[in-house]
């Protein structure tokens, strides 16, 4: 490999590449450009900024008793893979050693010899550093499937299955793509930043593990709608800016491919979350903000295997055809009966589809040697290159059913050891995943004031103040709640308000539901977050704390 332009690095001279380099005898920094090396490392930034981005996305996609489990599934999975790429998973993935072609092996254990060799995807960088920054797709991948916990899975059994997963599923697809021995590379396939290993797999997979933890219950289903849209339009724009790094950082060098890289990911976005928008007014005659975030990642998704390759003009048209692909492709999971509860599927594996294919159509390879290295690389149907539409066509493939039965594998077999059951239980799901599993909330809606008691009024209190008089410390139906029977005061709801509150009255009476008497506290929790499911359905009365103590009288 040699470099062209002026001022290029000395290129890279072998010297002790079996361990990586030797510090001590010689500067090993002489082989690269710094700027390259500071954007790489900017932009492995940027992408860990899309792991909390998909945590807010998903709790507010949610309902109320289970925002922060969702948080908390997102982030401790980075954790995991922190662990699982620096044990083996960079190796299994990216080690040149293995030549079988489908995944590789512990000649990267540890880290080991992976210092100041050039790296697999490209000799401007350094493997240490590449190592790094693909352990960013690789937990951000992770992040996208325990999303397929929502609101009904233990986070235990998921944290078990995301190592493994990431062990037998992303690393293996990893290594048919992006290691120069793996077998799609061999075969010309063209995936720049991971429409394969990170959106295929993350989406196919998130279906599996829905489908092997079964639907939510079908009451609880009812008019279901997000809890907070703040929150998903704040985790839309953070996972927008970390895609910058994710698709631009995948050049793997400040250079023109990079911008290009940057810019098709933007094009492609903003026409995908117009499309999305105006689908969504075609039925609700209403601009959706939801359906703007929708639109807005699943035009990222599919740029992430394009926009490296394919022109700003072809990112118009695929923004678009993205957007209604993937608009259409939510009501998979009714044909299908799985509940893929957020969407994972129609968002990114049908968006990574759609970025492959189109770059069998609109490769051009031009595009490919703005980064100065891979220049002769043939782009698709634009360079008569007529045989790439199968090449991408055999690797969707491949990636979708390889992900899929080995994802189901795994979360059956998980299932069936003892103590990591995925499914939490019926009533844990009826209470919520925050209160079942981790003990805290996202809102915790009976401390809102801690010292509510020394201000508000009781029956011997004066009335001049022109307050209403109820029974006990300014909830009426205090005595009730506390002892878990629903007050008359909420009578007068809708007819599926109604509907629920019957179904939530029947569980206790048949025992499934947890008795309240026991704990005050667990009781007035379950009975609160009943009450903020019921206002997601319709917006009725409801039962509130005053926000503050009433002004004293003159």
């Amino acid at each position: 490999m040699s470099y062209s332009w002026t001022g290029a690095p000395a290129v890279f001279n072998g010297t002790d590449s079996g361990t990586g380099g030797d510090s001590v005898s010689e500067n090993l920094n002489q082989w690269y450009q710094s700027g390259d090396q500071a954007f790489i490392i900017v932009a492995s930034c940027m992408v860990l900024i899309m792991v909390p981005g998909i945590a807010f996305l998903y709790s507010g996609l949610a309902r109320r008793k289970s925002a922060l489990s969702l948080i908390w599934v997102c982030m401790m999975s980075f954790s995991v893979i922190v662990f699982q790429w620096y044990f083996w998973g960079y190796s299994l993935a990216f080690s040149s050693t293995a030549t079988n072609g489908f995944i590789g092996d512990l000649h990267h254990f540890g880290l080991l010899n992976t210092l100041a060799v050039p790296s697999p995807g490209s000799p401007l960088i350094p493997e240490l550093l590449y190592s790094f920054y693909q352990m960013q797709f690789c937990a951000v991948t992770a992040a996208l499937v325990v999303g397929a916990t929502a609101e009904r899975g233990r986070v235990i059994p998921a944290m078990v299955f995301t190592f493994f997963w990431a062990t037998i599923v992303y690393c293996p697809i990893a290594c048919w793509v992006w290691n120069v021995n793996g077998w799609a590379f061999k075969y010309g396939v063209l995936d720049y930043a991971g429409g394969g290993p990170v959106e295929i797999c993350s989406g196919v997979s998130a279906l599996a593990y829905s489908w092997v933890l079964g639907r939510r219950n079908e009451k609880m289903m009812l008019n279901f709608r997000p809890h907070n849209i703040s929150l998903i339009t704040l985790g839309t724009i953070l996972l927008w800016f970390g895609w910058l790094g994710f698709n631009g950082g995948s050049a793997f060098g400040a250079n023109l491919r990079a911008t290009m890289a940057c810019w098709n990911s933007c094009l492609t976005a903003m026409f995908a979350a117009m499309t999305w928008c105006l689908l969504d007014f075609r039925l609700a005659r209403k601009w959706s903000l939801v359906g703007w975030c929708s639109g807005t990642i699943s035009g990222l998704v599919s740029a992430t295997p394009a926009s490296g390759f394919i022109t700003p003009w072809a990112s118009i048209i695929l923004g678009i055809v993205t957007g209604i692909a993937c608009n259409f492709a939510t009501k998979v999971k009714f044909v299908l009966r799985i509940d893929d509860s957020l969407d994972v599927f129609a968002e990114h594996a049908v968006g990574g589809m759609v970025g492959l294919t189109f770059n069998a159509f609109f490769a051009a390879d031009y595009i490919i040697g703005l980064d100065g290295v891979n220049n002769g690389v043939t782009g698709g149907f634009i360079n008569h290159n007529w045989r790439q539409l199968y090449v991408q066509i055999a690797y969707i493939l491949a990636a979708t059913l390889y992900a899929f039965t080995v994802s189901a594998l795994l979360a059956k077999a998980i299932d069936l050891v003892p103590g990591l059951h995925l499914r939490a239980s019926e009533e844990a799901e009826l209470l919520g995943m925050d209160d079942d599993q981790h003990g805290e909330f996202a809102y915790d809606y009976v401390e809102v004031r801690r010292d509510y008691l020394a201000w508000t009024p009781a029956e011997k209190d004066p009335k001049e103040d022109g307050i209403r008089i109820i029974p006990q410390h300014g909830i009426e139906g205090h005595q009730m709640l506390m002892n878990g029977t629903r007050p008359p005061s909420l009578a007068g709801a809708s007819t599926a308000d109604q509907e629920e509150r019957n179904y939530l009255n029947s569980q206790s009476s048949n025992g499934k539901e947890k008795s309240l008497s026991g704990s005050n506290s667990q009781g007035i929790h379950q009975h609160l977050h009943a009450i903020a499911d019921q206002e997601d359905a319709v917006q009725s009365e409801k039962v509130v704390l005053p926000s503050s103590p009433p002004a004293p009288t003159q």
